[in-house]
C-alpha cells in the first residue's frame, strides 16, 4: 500500500468540490462519462496503428451499475487504462493549464467559488461534489498488473495492487446522504440522456426489469419476477457526422456541454460538411464566456481532431489560427493518414488547407452574425473583440474579414465599426484617423486631437494594450488609408516659425537635457502647452515597436521622445519670460511629466516629481 499527498493546488480544488454549493452538482456523471470516452478513444487509435496494441480486443462500451443499498454508483470503460504511475499523474497532480487558471481564479469565497464549476468544469475531481469517497480501479492496456486509487478526498489517496480481468477503469463512487438521486436508475438514465446522448460509444445502465414466468408456474403467484439487465441508454452516435436537419438546437447544446465541459450554453455554432478534393466536417462552437486560459502563455486548444471518426488528439494548437483558440469542437477528415504525428500535423498540407478554410468559415459565421444579431455580436465581441485583434498581425489573408468584424470606440460614438466610420466621413476627408493607447478618458482629452476636435472630425480611439501592437501593421482599410493622428497633417497648419518661437524651444531642450531627444514648436497645438511625439524613424523606436509585435515586454530599449511645444499657450508665454533658471527647469520637466501621463506613460520619479510640483506651486503663490 502507497500513501500518497495531494498536490496543494488539488487540495484547494476538493476542498471546493467537497464543500461546494453549486447546484447543478449532476455535471460529475457527464464528466465521468466524457473521461470514460475519452479513454476508449485513445485505444481506438492504438489498435490501428501501434503493432503493440494490434492483437489487443477493442469492444468499447461503457457501464453504469447502481448499488441502491450500499449507496454506490458505479462506472465502467473498456479504455486504455492506467498503470500505478499514470494514477499519480492524472489523479494526483494538475498538468491541464485550464485547471491552473480555475484555481487562480479562485477567491475563497466558497458561493462565488462554486459558480466557477458551471463555467469551467473540474473533470474527475467533480465526482467529490456527490461522493463521500472515491476508488479507481484500472488497469492498463497491454500490462498484467491493475491498481485501485482510493481517496475520501481529505488531503491524500492512496495506492494499492488489486486484481482486474480486463483493461480499462471502473470508478466506483460512495453516494452521500441526501444525493439520492445519483442511486436511482431513473434519475441517472435522464442525465446520461440530457449530457451524454451522443457520446460515440454505447452507454449501459444495468435496469432492473421484468421477465416472464416459465410456463407451468402457479398461477397464485402473481407476482412479476425481475431481474438485472444491462440496456443502453445512449444514441451512441457522432453528433458532427449527422445532418445538421436531423439535429435539435437541443442535442447542439448538449454536445457542447460535454466537450466543452460546460454547464453553460454555447453562444453560437458552425456545423459544416464539405466534400469534393477534401473531404471533412467540423463542428465549432463559440463560448459565451472565454475560457480561463486564454491569456495564458500555456493554454490548450479546445479542439479535438478526428479520421473518420477515430479519435487522433486533442489540445492541438495547429487546427486553427492562435487568435481562433476561444473556439470548442471538432474537426473530422477523411484524408489524413491514422497515423499520423504531431510532427506530421504541424507540416500537413492538407491539414493547413481546413485550417484556412475553417479559420474562413470561422470568421464569416462571425460576420454574419454580427448583422444578424447585434445583442448576441456584442456578447461575443467583449469577450473575445481583443482576442481576434490578434489575427491582423498574424493572418494577413484574412485581415479585411477581420477588420470588419471590430468594433472600437470613438470621439463622436460609443460604439462603431469601420464601415460606418467610412460612410460617416467628411467629404473632403480621405483617411481614417486612429489614436492608441491604453486609457480611454486620457486619450479623448489627449492634445493630439485638438485640430481634429477643431475641424469636427472623429477619431477612433483605440484603448486596448493590443491596439498599439497590431494597428501600425494596418495601413488601409479597403482602400481607405488608416493614419495615426501623430502623423497627420493637414494643409492649413502653419510651417513657419518665428525666432522668438526656436528661441523658446532652444530654452525648453537646455532645461530637459538628455531626457527629451528634440524639442520642437508645434503647428497642431491650440490649448494645451505640451505634447509628445514620437520619432517612428528612430532605431530604437522601430526595435521596441518590433519586440512589442513579438510579445516581449522585458529589456526593450529607450525611446526618448520628441516634445513638441505650444508657444501661444499661457504658460510657455509666461515661460519665454522667466529668467529664473531653476525655476525654467522645474516647469519644463514638469510639462514633460504632464504629456507622459497624457501619453499613456508614467512619471519617471513620483519623489522628484512632487518636490517641482511643491516649488512650482511655492513660487507662485
Amino acid at each position: 500500500m502507497a500513501k500518497h499527498e495531494f498536490q496543494t493546488e488539488i487540495k484547494q480544488l476538493l476542498n471546493l468540490m467537497i464543500h461546494s454549493l453549486y447546484s447543478n452538482k449532476e455535471i460529475f456523471l457527464r464528466e465521468l462519462i466524457s473521461n470514460g470516452s475519452d479513454a476508449m478513444d485513445k485505444l481506438k487509435l492504438l489498435t490501428v496503428t501501434d503493432e503493440n496494441y494490434r492483437n489487443i480486443e477493442f469492444a468499447p462500451r461503457l457501464d453504469l451499475q447502481i448499488q441502491k443499498d450500499e449507496r454506490k454508483l458505479i462506472i465502467s470503460d473498456s479504455g486504455i487504462g492506467m498503470n500505478d504511475e499514470d494514477l499519480v499523474e492524472h489523479l494526483g497532480t494538475i498538468a491541464k493549464s485550464g485547471t491552473k487558471a480555475f484555481l487562480e481564479n479562485m477567491s475563497g469565497d466558497n458561493k462565488r467559488d462554486s459558480q466557477l464549476i458551471g463555467q469551467f468544469g473540474v473533470g474527475f475531481y467533480s465526482a467529490f461534489m456527490v461522493a463521500d469517497k472515491v476508488e479507481v480501479l484500472s488497469k492498463k492496456a497491454g500490462e498484467e498488473r491493475s491498481f485501485k486509487w482510493i481517496s475520501s478526498g481529505d488531503g491524500s489517496y492512496e495506492i494499492i495492487e488489486s486484481p482486474k480481468e480486463s483493461h480499462g477503469t471502473e470508478i466506483t463512487l460512495y453516494i452521500k446522504e441526501g444525493e439520492d438521486e445519483f442511486i436511482s436508475e431513473y434519475s441517472v438514465e435522464n442525465i446520461i440522456k440530457k449530457y451524454s446522448n451522443h457520446v460515440p460509444f454505447p452507454i449501459f445502465l444495468e435496469k432492473e426489469v421484468e421477465v416472464e414466468k416459465p410456463e407451468g408456474e402457479e398461477e397464485e403467484n402473481k407476482e412479476p419476477e425481475k431481474v438485472k439487465k444491462f440496456e443502453q441508454i445512449n444514441k451512441a452516435s457522432a453528433l458532427w457526422t449527422l445532418n445538421k436537419a436531423d439535429i435539435s438546437d437541443e442535442e447542439y447544446t448538449e454536445f457542447y456541454k460535454t466537450i466543452a465541459h460546460s454547464s453553460e450554453e454555447p453562444l453560437h455554432w458552425v456545423h459544416t460538411r464539405v466534400e469534393g478534393t477534401l473531404d471533412y466536417k467540423t463542428l465549432f462552437y463559440i463560448p459565451k464566456k472565454a475560457p480561463m486560459d486564454l491569456y495564458r502563455a500555456d493554454w490548450e486548444s479546445g479542439l479535438k481532431l478526428y479520421i473518420n471518426r477515430v479519435f487522433i488528439s486533442d489540445g492541438d494548437r495547429e487546427l486553427l489560427p492562435t487568435y481562433l483558440r476561444f473556439v470548442r469542437g471538432i474537426i473530422d477528415s477523411a484524408d489524413l493518414p491514422l497515423n499520423v504525428s504531431r510532427e506530421i500535423l504541424q507540416n500537413n498540407k492538407i491539414l493547413e488547407k481546413i485550417k484556412t478554410s475553417s479559420a474562413k468559415k470561422v470568421l464569416t459565421e462571425l460576420g454574419k452574425l454580427k448583422k444578424s444579431d447585434s445583442e448576441k455580436y456584442d456578447t461575443f465581441y467583449k469577450e473575445f473583440g481583443r482576442t481576434i485583434k490578434e489575427g491582423l498581425y498574424t493572418d494577413h489573408g484574412n485581415r479585411d474579414k477581420i477588420l470588419d468584424l471590430l468594433i472600437f470606440k470613438s470621439l463622436e460614438k460609443e460604439s462603431i465599426d469601420l464601415k460606418t466610420y467610412k460612410e460617416e466621413m467628411k467629404e473632403s476627408q480621405e483617411e481614417i484617423y486612429y489614436i492608441t493607447g491604453t486609457d480611454e478618458n486620457i486619450l479623448k482629452s489627449s492634445p493630439l486631437l485638438e485640430k481634429f476636435k477643431a475641424k469636427d472630425l472623429n477619431v477612433l480611439i483605440l484603448h486596448e494594450e493590443v491596439d498599439t501592437v497590431v494597428f501600425p501593421m494596418v495601413t488601409t482599410y479597403g482602400e481607405t488609408p488608416l493614419k495615426h493622428v501623430s502623423d497627420v497633417k493637414f494643409d492649413d497648419e502653419t510651417s513657419e516659425i518665428s525666432e522668438e518661437d526656436k528661441t523658446l524651444a532652444e530654452k525648453v531642450k537646455n532645461a530637459l537635457g538628455d531626457e527629451v531627444k528634440e524639442v520642437r514648436v508645434s503647428t497642431s497645438l491650440s490649448e494645451s502647452p505640451v505634447v509628445i511625439i514620437a520619432d517612428k524613424d528612430d532605431q530604437n523606436y522601430m526595435m521596441a515597436q518590433m519586440l512589442k509585435q513579438m510579445g516581449q515586454t522585458e529589456n526593450i530599449p529607450e525611446v526618448k521622445p520628441i516634445l513638441e511645444i505650444n508657444p501661444k499657450s499661457e504658460i510657455l508665454e509666461k515661460l519665454s519670460t522667466l529668467e529664473d533658471e531653476e525655476l525654467v527647469k522645474d516647469v519644463a520637466n514638469t510639462l514633460l511629466d504632464q504629456a507622459r501621463l497624457f501619453n499613456g506613460d508614467e512619471v519617471r520619479n513620483s519623489v522628484e516629481f512632487i518636490q517641482r510640483m511643491n516649488r512650482v506651486i511655492s513660487k507662485s503663490i
